[in-house]
Order: C-alpha cells, then structure tokens, then sequence
C-alpha cells in the first residue's frame, strides 16, 4: 500500500510541475498618463508609426518612379504619347489606371524585396 501511496505522490508533484502555472494579473495604471505609455508599449505604437511614415516616403519615391522614369520609358516606344493619362479606349480614358496599376505592381514588387531581405537578416 505504501508503494502505490509514494507512486500517488511522485504522479501528483509531476502533474503540479506539467500545469501551467496562472500569468500573474498586470497592474492597473495609477493614471492616465501611466496607461497611455503602456498602451504605447503593448501595441508598439512608435513601430507602427515609424512603418506608416516610412511607407508613405516609398510610396512617394515610387511614384516618381513611375511617372518620371517609366512613363517617359512608355513614351519612347509609342508615337503621339505625351502623357500616361492621353491613353483612351473609346470614350474610356484609362490612362490614370494604368498609371496607378504601374504604381502598384511597383510598390509590390519593393515591399517583397524589403520584407524578403528582412527575413533574411531576422528583422520581423
């Protein structure tokens, strides 16, 4: 009897160090201004802000990129082409969805290399 009594025991310490132990309850802020920097430090807001200001700056060089290179490229090749917004079809001026469909593939192409090369490096 004892023996299955110390087999209860040892079962019972290894199912007590196998459960997972309860996280301990965060405190709450004192004030508002305490709450403020841990929503900032939970969400990594300055991240996210630093990403948003940063794609928009690509975004911006890109756009150059296309109007200014890549269109004048287009023109070469096409008589009477001034501009990307001149292209029609019919009554359907499609030129400024071309343009932005350009952009896109772009901006596209940019964000993989970046996000691939970042991987690459271990940056998440």
């Amino acid at each position: 009897m004892s023996e299955e009594n110390d087999m209860l025991e040892e079962l019972k310490k290894i199912r007590e160090l196998l459960s997972p132990k309860p996280e301990p309850v965060p405190e709450k802020p004192k004030n508002i201004a305490a709450e403020f920097l841990q929503f900032i430090k939970k969400y990594k807001i300055l991240g996210l802000a630093s990403a948003f200001i940063l794609g928009l700056a690509v975004n911006a060089l890109i756009l150059s990129l296309a109007q200014d290179i890549i269109t004048p490229i287009i023109g070469i090749f096409i008589p009477g082409f001034n501009t990307i917004q001149d292209i029609k079809i019919g009554v359907f001026g499609i030129g400024n969805f071309i343009a932005a469909f350009i952009n896109f593939i772009i901006i596209a192409l940019v964000i993989f290399i970046i996000v691939k090369y970042a991987g690459k490096i271990g940056i998440e």
